[in-house]
């Protein structure tokens, strides 16, 4: 910790270092950026003014052209109108031209040009103005005789005409010239000003590559370095924090220490101390508020003061006089208070040992009197849960044995009704052979075969319902695949088994029994009641948790019949009674779920947990 405080100062003037370079650079690239501004905007505003000049020169060859065709015209004009209004236009042509030629020399401000010192342009204009200043005087002395109409076939007008003609074709050519010449100044400024934004270019390309490697490199490298220093220090940071966490828990862990020792003293606020012969030293205020006592019953000896019954102050007064050993005595007591009021006290009686040699006691006292209220009523709520309890068995008991009953009575009308009817048939189609009857005879055969059949699938139906070998051999998977299996074949429903357990589990077997009894008596009540045409017994296994489901596509029914049916009735009375009797013996649960002409679920969960 030490060399990183040592090391802080100097990571601080690194990174003042760095940004001072850092503006530099960002100084020279701004001031580049104006640079280049400047140097752009002076090119364009000079383009504007060459473009005004190219713009002007190119218009003096024009009107050199229009003065000497309004010159040539002037001579055909028809009238004095015609000729008038040539003469005006060739007086304002020739004023712009002079003015224009002029301003390309010299400059003009109302014009927006300004000289060029240009020493080949200059040499230029000095060719073409003595050609200019010819045209302009043939001009004017051909001006000055206008309105002499005779004046046009004169040698003096011929002569002025071939000048005029002879000095155009030379100031056009110069004026080309002159026109190029501009052109190649502007083109040459312009590849100046290219130069210069290169230059500019690579200075601001120079200022990046040295702030790539002076400020951007190891700007990166502090920052990583920084970064490094501060996940070790958060790694410290985090191992301090569990630290002050620890501290935190052992600081709650005593605070919730002291919670509980406050809770004592709070709970020990009754108490007492008595001299040997009885009278009070210190009473608290608590117990003086429980007592309902006043200053002057504390002159009194202290059983007085506990209690006003007779009795209980002689048992008190033994009690105290008797405590003069070592040993620390606990009553609870029942005291009554000057209202007559009833209250108990959890009464600790502590001898105390004085310089003096002369003893007394300390008492420390509870109110337990909501205690022993709630404990008798605890007693009288156990001592009637328990009779109730007694009498729900003797009636469980009483309904389970007439079920076992109502089974056998069942078990036994279907082999009267079934398997006796089927012997009886049996033994007087034996009987009734004729031997020598050969044609009765056969036909009685066929028959018995017949009966002999139906009286095996009769045994088989019954020894079946009874109990399947599989379920103790196999489990309950097995035994119940047999079941829907042998259903399907005896009743021609069609009755469909899913499992959706991969291996073949085995439970406890009283819990095996019942789960497959329930589920049986589901699937008969489907058979017999519901008229559904499938049925499907689904079987689970997630979380610990069997989960049995019969299905049917029935009539159904209501909910509210299981409620209002009577336990011995056909629609789920005492068979949905076994039912649920099973499954909460062995702890499980089951749902029944229908609605009229729609069908019926029945779902058994049993967790295997509580095995």
């Amino acid at each position: 910790m030490s060399k990183d405080k040592s090391q802080r100062p100097l990571d601080i003037e690194a990174f003042q270092r760095i940004r001072k370079w850092y503006l530099f650079a960002l100084a020279g690239i701004a001031i580049t950026i104006i640079l280049a501004q400047v140097l752009i905007q002076n090119h364009l505003n000079n383009q504007l003014d060459d473009f005004r000049i190219i713009n002007v020169a190119g218009r003096q060859r024009a009107l050199s052209q229009k003065l000497v065709k309004e010159i040539l015209l002037l001579k055909d004009s028809k009238n004095t109108h015609e000729e008038q209004t040539l003469h005006t236009e060739i007086k304002k042509a020739l004023s712009k031209w002079t003015t224009s030629h002029d301003a390309l020399q010299f400059g003009n401000d109302s014009m927006g040009l300004f000289p060029k010192n240009n020493v080949e342009i200059k040499e230029l204009f000095h060719k073409i103005t003595p050609h200019h200043t010819t045209m302009v005087t043939a001009v004017n002395n051909i001006l000055k005789k206008t309105g002499e109409l005779k004046y046009f076939t004169t040698s003096e007008y011929r002569e002025n005409s071939s000048i005029l003609l002879h000095n155009e074709r030379i100031f056009l050519v110069q004026m080309d010239a002159i026109v190029n010449a501009y052109d190649q100044q502007s083109k040459r400024d312009l590849q100046n000003l290219k130069n210069k934004e290169y230059l500019l270019l690579a200075f601001s390309l120079l200022i990046l590559v040295l702030e790539i490697l002076f400020i951007f490199k190891p700007l990166s490298l502090q920052i990583r370095n920084t970064i490094s220093k501060l996940i070790k220090h958060k790694s410290e940071s985090d191992e301090t924090a569990k630290k002050i966490k620890e501290l935190y828990s052992e600081k709650e862990k005593s605070l919730q220490e002291l919670q509980e020792l406050n809770f004592v003293i709070d709970n020990a606020a009754l108490f007492a101390s008595a001299r040997e012969d009885g009278s009070i030293v210190f009473i608290s205020k608590k117990f003086i508020q429980l007592l309902n006592s006043t200053s002057k019953d504390l002159k009194k000896p202290l059983q007085e003061v506990l209690t006003k019954d007779g009795g209980q102050q002689k048992y008190l007064a033994e009690i105290l006089k008797g405590n003069r050993r070592n040993s620390i005595r606990n009553e609870e007591i029942a005291i009554t208070t000057r209202e007559n009021k009833t209250i108990w006290l959890a009464m600790s009686i502590v001898p105390m040992h004085q310089s003096s040699q002369q003893q007394s006691i300390l008492i420390l006292c509870s109110d337990i009197t909501e205690r022993k209220k709630h404990a008798l009523q605890v007693d009288k709520l156990t001592k009637e849960k328990f009779e109730e309890k007694i009498l729900q068995k003797k009636r469980q008991a009483s309904q389970i044995v007439e079920g076992q009953e109502e089974e056998r009575k069942r078990i036994a009308k279907d082999i009267h009704d079934g398997i006796g009817q089927m012997l009886t048939a049996l033994k007087f189609n034996i009987e009734s052979i004729d031997i020598e009857n050969k044609d009765k005879t056969i036909e009685k055969i066929a028959y018995l075969k017949e009966l002999t059949r139906d009286l095996i699938k009769g045994v088989r139906t019954a020894t079946f319902n009874l109990t399947p070998p599989e379920l103790s051999d196999h489990g309950i998977l097995p035994a119940l695949q047999k079941m829907t299996s042998e259903l399907s074949k005896l009743t021609g429903k069609n009755i469909l088994f899913d499992s959706k357990v991969e291996n073949n589990l085995r439970f406890d077997s009283l819990a095996e029994t019942n789960i497959y009894r329930v589920t049986q008596e589901a699937i008969n009540n489907a058979i017999k009641y519901a008229e559904s045409n499938y049925i499907l017994l689904t079987i689970n296994y997630t979380d610990n948790i069997l989960s049995v489901v019969i299905d049917d596509d029935g009539k159904g029914f209501n909910p509210a019949i299981l409620k209002e049916a009577p336990k011995n009735s056909s629609e789920g009375g005492m068979g949905l009674f076994f039912m649920k009797e099973r499954i909460s013996y062995i702890n499980g649960r089951l749902f029944i779920n229908s609605i009229p002409e729609e069908g019926t679920r029945v779902t058994i969960n049993y967790n295997t947990d509580k095995e």
